[in-house]
Parts: C-alpha cells; structure tokens; sequence
C-alpha cells in the first residue's frame, strides 16, 4: 500500500515529521517497507533560456545559454522543438541523475559544440509520457530555486507492508485514522457531499442471484453531460506517485476513490450500455472483453454485471472494455457495489486476474461505505467533468448489523502482560470507531463497519496492545517449574530435525523445492492421479502435488550443473502426497548427489583422492546417507534388512529397498534408472535417496529417562573371518543376519569384507569373506567355546542361505 505524505495530510492534522510518522507506523502494525524521499529530484533547478542560436553542425539542434541562478548561463546543446529565448523550464546540470531516461549526465560534446548538462521534458522528470518538448514554466516561476518543491514532486511516496485481516487500512483515510488512534494527530472529517439532482436514474438494476451475499448491495446513479478531459494536475500527480497511470477524468477519479477511501468504484459509458443492468452468474463459456484487453472465458462460479446484449463487467473485479469511458463519453453510469470476499478471491484467482479493486473486495470493504462512496465520486466527477446528477438508484442492501463481542479488561494483562487501564481501553477502542456499553470488567463492544477481522475478544486486545505500544512490553522470562518440563515436540518434529542435522553433517546442504510438479514428472514417481490435481495451478507446468521429493531435487542439481556448479548434494525434508486424505500425506527425508559429491570429498583434487573421494557417487553413497538418517532417528540399526531393487525410477541393479522387519518399508535409496533421468532431461551420475519418517515406530516408553550405567565387558573382544560359497542370488545381507543370529549375546558385529566369483568356486556361485566379532561377557571362551561357536555360525548360515565353508 503506498500513498504520499502530502495525501495522507489532506486526512490527517499533524505538525509529525516524516522519521516520526514512519516510526508510527511500524508501532501500531503497519510496517513501513520502504520510503522515497524523492531525493532523485533535489538536483533539478529552475533555468531560463538566455538565447537559442542555430547549432553550426545540425539542422534540428540549438544551442542554448541557460540562467541557472547561480552564476554564468550554462552553454546546452538541445533538439527539443519548444526550446527559445526567454524559456523557463527544469534544468539538469552534469553529474545528475535523470529517472525517465535512467542516465546520469556527464558534459557532452554534441557535433562539436560542448554541452553541460540537459533542459528536461515531462517524461525525462517522470511527471508524464510527453517528450514532445521541453518543460515549459510561467515566467514567474523562479529561477535557481528547486524545481521539484515547485512542481511538488518532492512529496515523500510512503509503502506499507499490509497484512491480510486490515482491509480498514487498504485506504490513506483508514491509515490515518489509526495514527490518530494513537495520538500522532487529528483525523480530519470532510463535510458530507452537497449537490442537487435532477430526476432518476434511467438505467435500472436487478439482482437475479440464488445466494444474496454474492452482491449484498448495489448503488448506481447516471450522470449527464460530463467533460471527460484529463484529470487535474494534482490527482494525475498522486496517482503517478503510487505507479498508477492516469488515463482520463472519469478512470482517474475511481482509482482515486480506491486509495483515497478504500472503496473502489466504476465507471460505464452509458451511451455504450443497452437496456437495464443485471447482476448474476456468468453462464458456462461466456466470454467478456476486460478493460485489460484480454479475453476471458468464464462460468457460474464468477459473477458478472451485464446489460440486454451480454457482459458489461466482472463484478467486484474489472470492468469491460465495451463500455469503458473515454474522451467520447457525455452521459456516464457510476458503480458502487458490494461483493462477496469469498467468490472475489475465487474468481480473480482462477481467472488470474490482479486489481486494486480485487485486493480490497477480497478482504472486506466498509459496507456502510457504499452509498457515501458513490456521493462522494459523484462530486468528484461534477467538480472535474460537470455534469448533472440523477438520484441514484440503490438495490439490495439491508444495513449493517454491528458485531458485538464480550470483552473482559482482564484479557488484556492475560495475554499481553501489560497493564493497562480501562479507562485507556475504553479511549483506544473509541478512537479506533468502536461503540464500547457497560460497565465493571465485563464490557460489550460494537465492531465498527470498516472492521470486518474483529471477531472475538483476543482481536480487541490485539487493538488495545497496538495502539497503547508493543514496545511497552517488559521482556520476563518464563516460569520455573519444580518438576523437569515434559517433552514439547512430537516424534515426528523430533525425528524431522535429527534427519535435517545427520544429512548437514554429511556435506549435504538443505534444499527448499516446489510441492508442486509437471504431470508427466508426477506420474514419473508414482504420482499423477486426478485427486492429486491442482484446481488453480499458480502455473501450467505446476498442476500435481509432489508423489516424491526426487523430481524437484534432480532437476534443482541440474540447474546448478547447468550453471556450473555440478558436484552437488542436496537434501529435503517435508511432505509428499499420495493421496488426498490427511493420511495420504508423507513425511519424507530425501536427497541426491550428483558427480563426484561423495562424503569423502568432491572435485578432482589430491586430497579428495587421498581420502577416497573425487570418484562419481554411486549406490553405496546413497545407501550411506539413508542409513545415517534412519540412525540418526533412533532406531535399532540391528533390525535393518536391506533388499536388491526399488522402485522403476531407481537402476534395477542398482538400487535397494530398506525394511525394518519384512513389511515395513522404511525408504529406497540407490542410482537412476537412465530412462528417467532421460525423461526429467538430467544428465551425470546421479544417486539419491528417500526415508519416511513417518513409517519409523514410535519408540518405546522408558521406565525412566536415565540412561543406564554403561556396562563394558573386562574380556578381550575376537575377531574370526569366514568366508562361505552361496549361489550368486544371495545377498550378502542375509548371511550377515544369519550369523548374527547364530548366538546375539556373544556376537557383536559382523561384516563383509571381501566378494570373490570364479571358477574356483563353481558356476553360479560366489564367495563372501565376512568378518565377526565375538565379545565375551562373563569369562574367557576356550577353544572348545570358539569352537562350538563356530559351528552354530556355520550352522546358521546353511540354513538360512544355503553356504557352506569355503575349502
């Protein structure tokens, strides 16, 4: 929301300066994001020309002696056909910088003649389109003083960040309104408009919908004989300030209204409107040419002003081109009306639609607002275009009927901790428009029309908290307990931020991707289904929630690679979607590397080599990283079962699937498959990962949340090596099971260090070597101990795979 100081004045009495009402501002809740000074326009002055002579080198040039106020005329080569003698216009000297053209002069040499600086055009000083000419001043107009405090373009342009729930503050009237509120000045209150009208308005109105609050109320009056020109210079001026364009008097004079009052309004040619008008849902394929000049197709869903031969406006959101107001129009029909927020928001955003006049409607504008909006713009249009008024013709509105919270004075200290009144209350609230009744500690309060976020007794405290002051509240800490505080965060958040922290401590770094996907990457991974669907995209290639969190990952790493940068890993934590029911929502840790971007090092450097890295990542850099995570979550590492394969978008041979007993799929990690890194148009070598953190168990509850006492055995822990011949088709996982199993309490450890096929070994088969460790507990093992061990090893791993020692 932007508006100038000069304009936020004209409703508010105030001797603040512009660091004090910003500050203000900021206090009550609408925070400043941004101030113009205007500062670019300090350095332009005003000059008259001494003489123009005829540029010795060029026909359409002239050079000019210029009387800046300060000292000898300044010599300026100039081609502006305006340019003469006795002149006054804005001049720019070298070294300035000039906005419209977005250069910083410098002294120039133009067909030889020497110029020191520039006589400035409308366009040039940002004030119009118009570079027809130079600026040209009455001969009053004095010289060497600033021209922007003579052309008023030094008022200082204010942008406040505005939260959704203040609509009251979508108008400069609203914002200064709550500066009164808080003693930073008085709010002016204009007279009511006064002028005569002369019969009615021709032009009649039905509402012709099933729901009324689609359009609680309309107002309309006809407007004869108008003079529509260009809007005086002072509204042209505001409106360009705030980045509008003025276009005519009568579109001028709306947008005004907008800002001004927050009560946007509309204007039709009524000469270009046949019959009377209606209000109701568009019919099914319907289409309107916008003020916009785009053609769009609507439905029932949007609701649309039209006269006996179609479409004259969306409602609440813009007008149509048809019967728009320009030069030509003598007789104009103007619109106050009131809309739904809900179908407002509903239809600009599935037609893609962004106005001021949607902004405001979607958030609630002031009912009450609706009549005096069209009296006022009715004045407006009789005191810049003429005119003569009918009585305006008002359809559907019932009034309005104030909200009325209960409000304990006590909530105030309950929340806020502040102490505060009720007698400061009571004026805060009154300042604000609200109607406070009672007495005691209880009081009822009446919500003002232009308030339509306050709903409940925490929304009147928030009122008393800002205006009073935010900065009025003492930091305390919180309250001891005498037991040790329970636990705040659930599993999941737990397990959510262990997962994030094991894959940064792994060189990972966070990635924050898109929920939504092209179709054709959706069904990619498993997705693509018409409940997973977006109604209203925010783009064409963004129509499905995520079934993965690979697709958005592998084309982030491509993006970099493409860039240069292509040893990446990146990581993602959050939700993916399998369906639309809550359980149908995932919590997935995920992430890819890509080149050579292992744990060990990437890039092709001596160190990294030195520790193993440099190499392009493979499966076992994925399987690495999953693992970590499902560790770094809590669970028992010694229930992990790892199976060939995964999913089709994974290399069949390639990849694996993580369980946590034999149906608990705990996530898939591994390398891609080529035709899927083809058709998401990825390149590298590439290998990824996905653990759902919400398929891990819950942990089991603890007696206690003291850790045991740490028991380590006083014996020597062994180490002896194995080596079994099994057929090629199994998996070296389930012989480190087996001989796990074989005895769990002396058995601590095992793991493969060595894979051998051959024809030593037979056709078929292979040799894995496996390493166990043994840690006694209660005594020393003899020979016949590690013997008997041995054979329930060998024992175990023939029954459940089938190996046999290896001679």
């Amino acid at each position: 929301m932007k508006f100038t100081l000069s304009w936020l004045k004209e409703h508010l009495e105030t001797d603040a300066t512009l660091d004090e009402i910003c500050t203000r501002l900021t206090e009550i809740g609408l925070e400043v994001e941004e101030v113009d000074d205007k500062a670019a326009f300090k350095p332009f002055v005003i000059a008259r020309v001494v003489s123009a002579e005829k540029h010795p080198q060029a026909d359409r040039l002239k050079v000019l002696m210029v009387d800046t106020g300060s000292g000898a005329p300044v010599q300026v080569v100039c081609g502006a056909p305006n340019a003469r003698a006795g002149l006054v216009g804005a001049f720019a000297a070298p070294g300035t910088y000039v906005p419209g053209i977005d250069v910083t002069l410098a002294v120039g040499n133009i067909r030889g003649v020497e110029s020191r600086g520039m006589m400035c055009s409308e366009k040039e000083m940002q004030i119009s389109d118009n570079h027809d000419g130079i600026i040209d001043l009455p001969d009053d107009a004095p010289v060497g003083q600033s021209y922007a405090a003579y052309a008023h373009l030094d008022d200082p342009v204010i942008e406040i960040n505005l939260t959704p729930n203040r609509p009251d503050c979508t108008s400069i009237h609203g914002i200064a309104r709550d500066l009164a509120a808080s003693g930073l000045g008085t709010l002016k209150t204009r007279a009511a408009p006064s002028f005569a009208v002369e019969g009615e308005t021709p032009v009649k109105l039905t509402l012709d919908l099933d729901d009324p609050k689609l359009c609680p109320g309309f107002s309309l009056r006809l407007v004869r004989g108008v003079r529509n020109g260009p809007s005086p210079r002072w509204m042209q001026q505001r409106l360009t300030a705030i980045g509008l364009r003025p276009i005519n008097a009568l579109v001028d004079i709306t947008n005004y209204m907008t800002f001004d009052q927050g009560r946007p309004m509309h204007v039709f040619d009524a000469a270009k409107v046949t019959g009377n008008l209606t209000v109701r849902r568009a019919r099914e394929g319907e289409t309107v040419l916008a003020l916009d000049q785009r053609e769009y197709k609507l439905g029932p869903n949007n609701v649309v002003i039209s006269d006996e031969d179609g479409i004259e406006s969306i409602g609440g959101i813009m007008g149509g081109e048809h019967s728009g107001c320009d030069e030509n129009t003598v007789d104009v029909l103007i619109e106050s009306a009131l809309w739904d927020p809900m179908n407002i928001a509903k239809s600009g955003r599935s037609l893609g639609i962004i106005t001021d006049a949607r902004y405001r409607f979607e958030r609630g504008v002031d009912p009450e607002y609706m009549v005096p909006g069209l009296e006022r713009t009715t004045e407006l249009v009789l005191d810049l275009c003429g005119g003569t008024p009918a009585r305006a013709e008002v359809v559907g509105y019932k009034g309005y009927e104030p909200k009325v919270v209960d409000f304990p004075y006590s909530e105030v200290r309950r929340l806020t901790g502040l102490e505060v009144s009720t007698e400061e209350s009571n004026a805060i609230l009154a300042r604000l428009g609200f109607t406070v009744s009672g007495s005691g500690e209880r009081v009822s309060v009446a919500v003002p029309s232009w308030r339509p976020d306050v709903d409940g007794k925490a929304d009147l405290v928030e009122e008393v908290m800002r205006i009073h002051g935010v900065d009025n509240i003492k930091p305390a800490p919180l309250e001891s307990h005498a037991a040790v505080n329970g636990r705040i965060l659930t599993t999941l958040q737990i397990r959510t931020r262990a997962a994030k922290r094991a894959l940064a401590s792994r060189g990972m770094l966070e990635a924050v991707t898109w929920s939504f996907i092209p179709e054709d990457q959706a069904k990619l991974f498993g997705g693509g289904s018409a409940s997973l669907k977006l109604a209203n995209p925010i783009a064409a290639e963004m129509s499905d929630m995520r079934p993965s969190l690979l697709p958005g990952l592998l084309t982030a790493a491509q993006r970099n690679a493409d860039k240069g940068y292509g040893d990446v890993a990146i990581f993602e934590v959050s939700g993916t979607y399998e369906n639309d029911r809550p359980d149908g929502q995932r919590r997935v840790a995920g992430g890819i590397r890509r080149g050579t971007a292992s744990l060990a090092g990437g890039g092709r450097m001596w160190s990294n080599a030195v520790k193993g890295g440099g190499k392009p990542v493979d499966v076992f850099d994925a399987k690495a990283d999953a693992l970590a995570v499902i560790e770094a979550c809590g669970l028992p590492m010694g229930n992990i079962q790892i199976e060939q394969g995964g999913p089709e978008w994974y290399h069949p041979g390639r990849s694996g699937t993580i369980k946590m007993g034999p149906k608990v799929v705990l996530g898939y990690f591994g390398e891609f498959h080529p035709l899927t890194l083809e058709a998401l148009d990825v390149s590298g070598a590439l290998c990824g990962f996905e653990v759902y953190l919400d398929a891990m168990a819950e942990p089991k509850k603890k007696a206690t949340r003291t850790k045991p006492a740490l028991e380590l055995s006083p014996f020597q822990a062994v180490k002896r090596d194995f080596a079994f011949v099994v057929d090629k088709t199994v998996e070296s996982g389930a012989i480190i099971k087996a001989a796990t199993g074989a005895d769990r309490k002396l058995v601590t450890g095992v793991n493969v260090f060595d894979i051998f096929e051959g024809a030593s070994v037979g056709e078929g088969k292979k040799s894995v070597a496996i390493e166990v460790q043994i840690q006694p507990v209660e005594r020393t093992l003899t020979d016949e101990d590690f013997e008997a061990l041995t054979q329930k090893i060998v024992a175990s791993v023939a029954k459940f795979t089938g190996g046999v020692l290896r001679s």
